[in-house]
């Protein structure tokens, strides 16, 4: 079982960004949410490294149910008449699209939400990055070998981009007491010819943190605590646990300590839920009300960070207070705009 995982070296930029972003606005609940999703009512691009005509074309398929759901447009740049989709490149220095999907590397992943265009995120190099040449969204080996349940994978990725995180990672929800973390008490670590660690001789099973470490993830106890540990953090909003959400991972029942587990899914794993469909209602509303609440907590945030909307950023905000000028600015254009 292959988890997804960003590049490690991405993690460490987000880190550093997060922490900066705390250090700078003290911890306030929305601060990271805010900056993180797209603006209600706007048009977000997406463009493809690789793949053919169809696969894209299956792709935006699968995404209607996500813009269904919200205030927002998936724009793949489909070309009716040649029925070809809007495609990026590794040299691109500028944004050919939001949302940069490829195929080329292993596994699945997505940066959340607008990390997607933080140039800060793999300023260092690498294909995964916030930058115009770097891949945002990955959907390892679908040009050879798509998976059965394809249509899940993509919708799960998708809402990472669109700003949701994993909800085994929920505080409201039970996966931390309910997994597994430790080997069976006596087990003697035993891997089986892929290097897989596998029930020892006495049946006893291997825990979360030694599963992990071996192949295909290869994965040290810190990766694991940051992939599947529990977000206790102000700047994520989280809604209700949702164990039928397409955010919610299907693991081995091994990982769990209960049989049925509280933390196992009990959807499909394909369709969004009514809890991801609400979710995706407050991330991007339809009602004009609800944005206007946001215009004001962004506001507020700016005062709080010495800089007004019509004033220069003060010391305590800096480029932060740039971001959330920004902010406040295109909340304020699509209220203008009418939200419907």
């Amino acid at each position: 079982m292959e988890l997804e995982s960003l590049p490690d070296e991405v993690v460490a930029d987000i880190e550093v960004r997060d922490r900066w972003r705390r250090a700078t606005a003290g911890g306030l609940e929305f601060l990271i949410t805010d900056i993180a999703r797209w603006t209600p009512g706007s048009t977000v691009r997406v463009a493809f490294l690789d793949g053919n005509d169809q696969l894209h074309a299956d792709i935006a398929g699968a995404t209607k149910q996500i813009t269904d759901a919200c205030n927002l447009t998936l724009d793949f740049g489909r070309n009716d008449g040649a029925g070809t989709f809007r495609r990026w490149s590794t040299s691109d220095t500028a944004y050919a699209a939001e949302i940069r999907v490829s195929f080329d590397l292993p596994g699945f992943f997505s940066l959340v939400g607008t990390d997607s265009t933080d140039p800060a995120i793999g300023a260092g190099g690498g294909p995964v990055g916030g930058n115009p040449g770097q891949r945002s969204l990955n959907l390892g080996r679908f040009t050879v070998n798509r998976p059965t349940r394809w249509e899940g994978t993509v919708r799960h990725e998708f809402l990472h981009a669109l700003g949701f995180h994993h909800s085994h990672q929920n505080m409201r929800g039970t996966c931390e007491g309910e997994f597994r973390w430790e080997d069976e008490v006596g087990y003697v670590p035993t891997q089986d010819a892929d290097g897989v660690f596998v029930a020892d001789s006495k049946g006893r099973l291997p825990g979360i943190y030694t599963f992990l470490a071996g192949e295909p993830n290869r994965w040290p106890r810190a990766k694991v605590d940051h992939n599947l540990r529990t977000v206790d953090d102000p700047e994520v909003v989280a809604g209700p646990f949702d164990t039928k959400s397409v955010m919610l991972y299907r693991f081995p029942a091994f990982f769990y300590k209960s049989t049925p587990s509280s933390c196992a899914p009990s959807g499909d794993g394909q369709n969004l839920s009514d809890g991801d469909k609400r979710g995706l209602d407050l991330l991007y509303p339809h009602v004009a009300s609800a944005l206007a609440d946001r215009q004001a907590r962004a506001e507020e945030v700016l005062q709080s960070l010495g800089a007004g909307p019509e004033g220069l950023p003060g010391e305590n905000g800096g480029a932060l207070a740039e971001a959330y000028r920004d902010r406040v600015a295109e909340l304020a254009a699509a209220q203008a705009a009418g939200v419907h």
